[in-house]
């Protein structure tokens, strides 16, 4: 991929994959997105952890995988910026022939694709640039790395509330969902207001919209429907620190965040 051909990184608005960087304690941000970390932050002190705790349910979710279940094939869509423990490298750590593609669009995290792209010699990674909302494009994409035939686990973290009619954006992940094969699986992860409630979600909605930058928490029946299709995986549909926590961990506590694993039957 030559330099001329990479989109230009628009350093006036925030973007998510730049500004969920540097609350994950990154460097890949600008001024735009600290201020409205900070902005953001102000409103919900708790979204660092929100964050950091959506990291660690990614790293089990693709250990369990990739070690109890046995997919070798990875689909993460908005994976956004490179940091530890990325979804290849967890799952190759675990089974070095895994294959993984990663979708995304934000420009930065196009330029850091080879840091992405960085795998085993046995396995394989890939990089798709695309939107959530084509996803007849990622597929197609992802079929150059992945073998439809076998199952694949798709992940999908915070990205479907960028999308903001709900309809359509169950519709992108039903097109997804059938497009797998049997024995497939789906990673899911949201953002609901459950905890904070309907005021203090309504002025965080009113910040991302003013920024041009949108986000759409969910309510935990609607981030429920994400899922039909797929059969749960115990302990079910759960806020993102309580799914098969570290037992030698201090007991974690509900966050505003659901996030479940489902097999395609």
């Amino acid at each position: 991929m030559s330099d001329a051909s990479a989109p230009v990184v628009d350093i006036t608005v925030p973007h998510s994959a730049r500004v969920w960087n540097y609350w994950l304690g990154g460097k890949d941000h600008y001024p735009v997105d600290r201020e409205f970390g900070d902005r953001l932050y102000e409103l919900l002190p708790e979204i660092v952890q929100l964050a950091r705790q959506a990291r660690a349910f990614l790293g089990r979710a693709v250990t369990y995988l990739a070690g109890e279940v046995g997919i070798r094939q990875f689909l993460d869509i908005g994976t956004g910026l490179p940091t530890a423990d990325n979804t290849h490298e967890v799952a190759q750590r675990i089974a070095p022939d895994s294959r993984i593609v990663y979708v995304d669009h934000d420009p930065l995290v196009l330029a850091h694709a080879r840091a992405l792209l960085v795998g085993t010699p046995e396995g394989a990674t890939n990089y798709v640039d695309a939107d959530v909302r084509e996803p007849k494009k990622i597929l197609q994409a992802a079929r150059e790395t992945l073998d439809f035939t076998r199952p694949i686990g798709l992940i999908m973290l915070g990205i479907m509330g960028n999308v903001a009619d709900l309809d359509e954006a169950y519709a992108i992940v039903r097109e997804l969902r059938e497009s797998l094969p049997s024995g497939s699986y789906l990673v899911f992860k949201d953002g609901t207001y459950a905890i904070m409630g309907e005021d203090r979600a309504d002025a965080i909605h009113h910040l991302h919209e003013h920024e041009s930058f949108p986000y759409h928490m969910r309510t935990p029946e609607q981030v429920a429907r994400f899922l039909d299709g797929f059969e749960l995986v115990e302990p079910g549909l759960v806020s993102t620190p309580l799914w098969r926590p570290d037992p030698s961990a201090e007991p974690p506590l509900a966050i505003d965040d659901l996030c479940g694993i489902g097999r395609k039957p």
